[in-house]
């Protein structure tokens, strides 16, 4: 048989790899342009942060026009998509953050991290982390990017992503612990919506278990599988969730997803060890992983939009 047409792992809804290494996406990486959107009056445009590897961002800014100019919390969002597929430049990323930064007023930069298989982990972390240093350059006044210069608050950084996005904002605030940023920058805090971490609780069949297992050796090879503190933040081997450099937490689950009891433990263990700040779960009833995306105006995607809104700005 033609190994590049053999199959070797299938993970639905996002990829298909064949044994000759191939790889196929079953959602195209779509990309819509910047722009001042019609509805909201967000206006958004893109940088690149490295040329070398071409790991860039899109910059959101809400409509200034009606009020004096001052400083806003900057909203730093990391995409969701199980880290082989999605976009910072997505429909779906870019149609969610207008809403968000037109209801909470913030400054949002949208991160577009290279993505696995054929950028393994910890690729996207280190871009993650390239993107965070390039936005602490600007603090205080500083930098090249004029929208971060002028209006950015770095006393009220926020780090906030959805599933796969969710897991890169908790990596991210652990390494602020432990790697302090330039600039004196403060993070407020972290929004982990539908968060994909594996934890100790997260499997009632071994054939989800198994399929989990392969999906993440794909992301993530030389892995030491489910139990590696990059998927299980709560595992033994995993750094204390004291080292979060931020002071409060928002964790978001959704009562029909399969890693809803991952992110609930989450929330039990972060409580629970010794850490300073202050940390909240919010659950979604009747509803899956990532529905606030693909249903933007529904009743419960509206709800935990309020609530996301209401904590960026510090309630």
């Amino acid at each position: 048989m033609d190994p590049d047409t053999e199959i070797q792992f299938e993970f639905f809804p996002f990829i298909r790899q064949y044994k000759s290494g191939r790889t196929e996406r079953f959602f195209p990486i779509d990309k819509v342009p910047s722009t001042v959107d019609p509805v909201t009056g967000v206006t958004s445009k893109d940088v690149v942060i490295d040329p070398d590897t071409g790991v860039s961002a899109r910059l959101y800014l809400p409509n200034l026009h009606d009020t004096p100019p001052k400083k806003l919390p900057v909203f730093v969002y990391f995409h969701g998509g199980g880290f082989v597929i999605g976009s910072a430049f997505s429909p779906t990323t870019h149609a969610y953050l207008n809403s968000l930064v037109a209801r909470a007023n913030v400054i949002a930069v949208s991160v577009d991290y290279r993505l696995a298989p054929e950028n393994p982990l910890p690729t996207a972390y280190n871009d993650s982390w390239a993107v965070l240093r390039w936005i602490a350059s600007h603090a205080p006044g500083g930098g090249a990017e004029t929208w971060l210069a002028e209006y950015g608050d770095f006393q009220r950084v926020y780090l906030a992503g959805c599933s796969a996005g969710a897991n890169i904002a908790h990596h991210m605030a652990l390494r602020a612990g432990a790697e302090e940023l330039e600039g004196g920058v403060r993070i407020e805090g972290a929004i982990l919506v539908h968060p994909y971490f594996w934890g100790n609780k997260a499997f009632d069949a071994e054939m989800v278990k198994k399929r989990a297992d392969w999906f993440w050796t794909l992301i993530c090879p030389g892995t030491v599988g489910l139990a590696d503190p990059l998927i299980n933040p709560v595992a033994e081997a995993a750094p204390s969730l004291k080292g979060l450099a931020c002071e409060r937490v928002l964790v978001c689950v959704a009562k029909f997803d399969l890693l809803r009891e991952s992110g609930r433990e989450y929330y039990e263990e972060l409580k629970g060890s010794g850490w300073g700040g202050e940390v909240e779960l919010f659950e979604s009833e009747g509803e899956d992983h990532a529905f606030h995306v693909r249903k933007l105006n529904s009743q419960k995607a509206l709800e935990l939009m309020e609530r996301v809104v209401a904590f960026a700005n510090g309630n």
